[in-house]
């Protein structure tokens, strides 16, 4: 079963944590220094929060997939959709998990990604996990979301994480 996906870049971290916590009655599954997520079951959401005090709001939106086959599945979706925005990353290491992803977008450039997380990494970009990971894991070069110019993931735009 597929899960649906929000992430929301924040200006304070410890409050929105705070807030969404109260808000879901339960603390985050992962909650680092610039980055929290929560795994609802009610509604199935994976929301996740990062800190990016200079664009707060909607980073992006997405589909969870559970299998490779389900992510090969979404991905023919997008494509369906758009088959000239579909970007396609393979073993990357953003927002402290490894996987592999689709990206797309809407008509209002609104970022879709699907994913399959594989594993864990300690860091939001761990240049160990990913061979052309370069200048993750800072505030400053936040790794996944949109770029706000193309249909590519801020991690192939900046060279990060891609």
């Amino acid at each position: 079963m597929r899960r649906f996906h929000v992430h929301l870049g924040v200006r304070d971290l410890s409050a929105s944590i705070r807030f969404y916590s109260d808000l879901f009655g339960m603390r985050p599954s992962v909650a680092k220094p610039d980055y929290a997520k929560w795994m609802l079951d009610d509604p199935r959401v994976n929301f996740a929060i990062s800190l990016r005090p200079s664009r707060p709001g909607l980073n992006h939106l997405g589909l969870q997939a559970e299998s490779a086959d389900d992510l090969a599945a979404i991905r023919t979706q997008f494509a369906a959709a758009d088959p000239e925005k579909v970007f396609d990353e393979a073993n990357v290491s953003c927002c402290y998990a490894r996987g592999n992803k689709h990206w797309t977008k809407d008509p209002q450039d609104i970022a879709w990604e699907a994913f399959h997380t594989l594993d864990s990494v300690p860091v939001y970009g761990d240049p160990e996990a990913s061979a052309e990971a370069s200048a993750c894991g800072s505030t400053a070069t936040q790794c996944c979301g949109p770029d706000e110019q193309t249909a590519k993931p801020l991690s192939a735009a900046k060279a990060c994480c891609a």
